[in-house]
This record gives structure tokens, C-alpha cells and sequence, in this order.
């Protein structure tokens, strides 16, 4: 093969490696914007983890270490025994669970009335809705101590639950108003036309065609309950009620930057973060399974 066709060759092969770039420029810039925002967003959980398994005599070393090099559990073991963990767990998921289930079941039945009641001041209603999810919490905490303290709801799983529907009562109402406004009306007035009762048409219709909104409002409702901190930590006051966000500032109270348990704190951080992984996985299925189920045929 001469020199002259041998420069031919690569310079169509110059070309068609320019063309080919053209062609998906935009798909490698999206991938490579993927690729360094996922870095970005894992990275923290990654250095909490290595944290959690790093000796507290390693963790301020110059130049830091990415991987620890003498690994331990001994940091969770410290950790299990400087806060009743097992204790925290239980309220944890007594108190997200609890309160995810009863803001959604709550916060349907009224957006059902909102979207499909017409009585007078609904308007107002909804209004006030969207000004008390703008309300910040410290602004109502006094009073609201004040009355759970009257009913005999500090230090208690009910009142814990109470309290954090409320809060995010608002915010879930007027997501799931919109998501009935956009299923017609026709299909209840028909089902209730062929013989159904409200109960029904409720529970075998607007439930399934509901289930996506529903799953993933319980999802998120969970992981605001699970992070939550300032309500747990001025209304359980008792073990029996505290959470594990409360014991994050058990660990980390009277200590200063570099006397402060990073290493315990790095532990108890990973076992809060573990079940909202979880829960976000089976999430996804719940939320593509209500989309399969839900579709309006």
C-alpha cells in the first residue's frame, strides 16, 4: 500500500471520527454531566462510610486518606454503647412510619373533598393551605408545646405522629390536588351511573388510579420524618420517645470541633441513611407497579 493511499485512509478515518463525535456531542456532554453529578452526590455518603470504619486516630490526618488503612467496627460498637440504639431505632420507625401513613391517608381524603366538593370557602381553605406550608416551625413551637402539653401528648409516639402529620399535611394535599384534577370526572359519574357507591368507586377506582402519587408521597413523607430533628428533640424528652436524629446531638453535645465523635457520629450517620436507600428502591417498583396499574385505559 503506498504512503499516498495509506494518508487517504486516515484521513477518512479523520472524518468519520469527527462526524461520529457531531453526531453524539450532546449525548456525550449528558453523560459526562451525569457522570460528575453522580461523583458529586455520592461522594458524601462514601466519605461517611469510610468515616464510620476509620479509627478515630486516623481521621485528622494531613494529607486525608480516602481509604482507611487499618478498617474497624469498632466505631459502631462505641456508638451502640454510648446511646441506647436499638431504642432510637424503634421510635425512628414508629415515629416516620407512623407519621407518613396518617399525613397521606389524612391528606387524600382531603384533597379528594378539595378537588371534587364545591362548598363555599373552599377557595379559602386552599389558600390557607398554601400560606401554612410557607409557616416556619419555630414560629408555632411554643404554642404548640403549650397544648400537646395539655392533652398529655409529650413524650408519647401519638403525639409525635400528630405533630409531624401536621406538618406536612399541607404540602401533601396540595400535591395530590393536583394529581385528581387531572383524572376526569367522567369516570366516577359513569361507575356511579352503572350501579357503584361512593365507597367504591373510591376504593376500586380512584385508589389504583391514585397509587403513584400515593407511593411516592408516602416516600417522601417517610424521609422528612426519618431526618426530622426539631420536633423530636422538644417533644421527646424520655428515651422512650427520642429518635435517632435526637441522638446525633446526644454524641455531639458538650464537644468541640476536633473533640467531637466524628467517628461514632459517622456510624450512627450510615445507619440513617441505609434505610431511606431502602426505602427509595422499593420505592421506585411501588411507583412503576401504581403507573402499570393506574393507567387510564
Amino acid at each position: 500500500m503506498t504512503t499516498h493511499s495509506l494518508s487517504g485512509r486516515a484521513e477518512e478515518m479523520g472524518r468519520e471520527q469527527r462526524a461520529w463525535l457531531e453526531r453524539h456531542s450532546n449525548a456525550i456532554a449528558i453523560y459526562i454531566a451525569l457522570a460528575v453529578f453522580v461523583v458529586f452526590i455520592c461522594f458524601p455518603f462514601y466519605y461517611i462510610v469510610m468515616s464510620s470504619i476509620t479509627p478515630r486516630t486516623d481521621l485528622f490526618n494531613i494529607p486525608p486518606s480516602y481509604w482507611p488503612s487499618s478498617p474497624t467496627l469498632e466505631n459502631y460498637r462505641n456508638m451502640i454503647d454510648s446511646v441506647p440504639f436499638l431504642t432510637y431505632l424503634r421510635n425512628s420507625l414508629i415515629f416516620a412510619v407512623g407519621s407518613s401513613l396518617v399525613s397521606v391517608i389524612a391528606s387524600a381524603m382531603a384533597a379528594y373533598a378539595l378537588a371534587r366538593i364545591k362548598f363555599p370557602g373552599s377557595n379559602v381553605v386552599y389558600m390557607l393551605l398554601v400560606l401554612s406550608s410557607a409557616l416556619p416551625q419555630i414560629a408555632v413551637l411554643v404554642p404548640m408545646f403549650e397544648t400537646f402539653q395539655s392533652f398529655n401528648l409529650i413524650n408519647t409516639h401519638q403525639g409525635l405522629i400528630i405533630l409531624m402529620s401536621s406538618l406536612m399535611l399541607p404540602f401533601s394535599i396540595l400535591i395530590l390536588v393536583s394529581f385528581i384534577m387531572q383524572i376526569p370526572v367522567e369516570i366516577e359519574e359513569a361507575a356511579l351511573i352503572d350501579g357503584a357507591n361512593i365507597v367504591q368507586v373510591l376504593t376500586r377506582m380512584m385508589v389504583p388510579l391514585l397509587l403513584p402519587a400515593l407511593s411516592t408521597m408516602t416516600v417522601i413523607n417517610f424521609i422528612i420524618s426519618w431526618n426530622e430533628l426539631l420536633y423530636p428533640l422538644v417533644f421527646a424528652q424520655r428515651d422512650v420517645t427520642k429518635t435517632l436524629s435526637v441522638a446525633l446531638v446526644e454524641l455531639s453535645s458538650d464537644a468541640s470541633t476536633y473533640t467531637r465523635p466524628w467517628d461514632m457520629l459517622s456510624a450512627l450517620s450510615v445507619f440513617m441513611v441505609i434505610p431511606v436507600l431502602f426505602l427509595v428502591l422499593i420505592g421506585q417498583r411501588m411507583i412503576i407497579a401504581g403507573l402499570s396499574r393506574g393507567a387510564v385505559k
